[in-house]
């Protein structure tokens, strides 16, 4: 199937929306939040409220097109959209915005009906890494193990983004140590549920606005009705339900890539402007400027992470398998946006290193964009096995 890129209208509005979120909301607060690091963004209570309202009339939209059109443009490219526009504004105070954690997109992703529905309201933070592990996801150590009806849940986590303030936690945990990764299983947790602390809150080079815990699990008990998705251990499968999560939420951050990109870019341009040099799209780059040739180069990366960023959230729309090209949007979409914003905090010069302006802030943030949901190198692997046809246990 074909991918058109022009936008739908029903699309349209969204861009539209958040992007005037983040002009009006986020761009004012940015700083402000970027020194206050784990004070909450209270203006942004009134924009939740205004996005759960959206978002109900969304899904219903996307319902009826998804009945009645051949390919979708659904909740993926919708989420990739929004993230890129409200990245524009604050990477931080998106990550920070009621409702929308890392860890609805892994109850979309992995969830069934009864739990879309019985979850649908909550804020969810997503708990993988621990202190034994980074990006080795099958390694986790947190178990969690039946008693009746429900599960006791052990474990620690750590770099939980919205860990202190989301209602809900999915959580990672092994439901069988000695059956190894394919007994890994993601568990909605309440953050209310006696058994389960928030240890401690990171102090980040990037992000600030958004709080990042270290979350303790002490037989904490939940239903067994929280386990998203089956509960059998199915080793043909491995734990590919719960890798899910990561074919939705890559592109989301590449788009959040894009988005920061975009900030600096313009910032770039008004440089060039102040400085009178024309960008001309008409001639060669070679024959212009070297700060005007260099614009264009990380102009033209910009675009190419986005398509890529497009066109993983589309094939996720429509049931296509998109494990390599949520990768590649990751991978290429993390490596440009800090290339980009680096670039401009040195064609800034001495503004570019003080604090009179957002771009120091922008190469702060940007890190984290190539890292968090698989680092760069975890990334290349996922594309070379899947290209290559290769196992985990075959390419590592």
């Amino acid at each position: 199937m074909a991918i058109n890129l022009e936008l739908p209208e029903k699309l349209n509005s969204t861009v539209e929306r958040t992007h005037l979120a983040a002009e009006h909301i986020f761009r004012p607060i940015s700083r402000k939040y970027d020194e206050a690091e784990h004070e909450y963004p209270k203006e942004l209570d009134e924009l939740a409220k205004l996005a759960k309202q959206a978002a109900s009339s969304e899904r219903s939209a996307d319902g009826e097109s998804a009945k009645s059109a051949e390919t979708v443009n659904g909740a993926n490219m919708r989420a990739v959209l929004s993230a890129r526009e409200m990245s524009w504004g604050d990477v931080g105070l998106m990550l920070s915005i009621p409702g929308r954690g890392l860890g609805n997109a892994a109850i979309t992703a992995v969830a069934n009906e009864e739990q879309l529905e019985r979850f649908s309201d909550v804020w969810a933070a997503m708990a993988i890494t621990e202190p034994s592990f980074g990006s080795d996801s099958a390694a986790v150590s947190t178990t969690a193990t039946r008693d009746g009806d429900d599960y006791l849940i052990n474990g620690e986590k750590i770099f939980v983004t919205a860990g202190s303030r989301a209602d809900h936690v999915v959580v990672w945990a092994t439901i069988d140590k000695s059956a190894g990764r394919a007994a890994i299983k993601s568990f909605v947790v309440p953050m209310n549920t006696d058994g389960v602390t928030v240890v401690r809150l990171e102090h980040k080079l990037g992000i600030r606005s958004s709080d990042t815990a270290v979350v303790r699990f002490e037989n904490a008990r939940v239903p067994a009705g929280n386990l998203l998705g089956s509960p059998e251990i199915d080793t043909k499968k491995a734990f590919g339900g719960v890798m899910q999560t990561f074919d939705n939420t890559r592109p989301v951050v590449a788009a959040m890539a894009v988005g920061l990109a975009q900030a600096a870019l313009e910032s770039y341009a008004k440089i060039l402007d102040d400085a009178g040099h024309e960008i001309d799209y008409d001639r060669p780059a070679a024959s212009q400027h070297a700060a005007v040739a260099e614009y264009l180069r990380l102009e033209s990366d910009l675009e190419a992470a986005w398509l890529l960023t497009l066109r993983a959230a589309w094939m996720s729309d429509n049931k296509d398998s998109n494990s390599a090209e949520a990768s590649m949007s990751k991978a290429k979409a993390g490596r440009m946006v800090n290339e980009l914003t680096n670039k401009v905090v040195e064609i800034a010069a001495t503004a570019g290193y003080s604090e009179r302006d957002l771009v120091e802030k922008w190469a702060r943030d940007a890190k984290i964009l190539d890292i968090f949901e698989g680092t760069q190198q975890i990334q290349q692997l996922v594309i070379a096995r899947r290209i290559l046809g290769r196992t985990s246990a075959q390419l590592k």
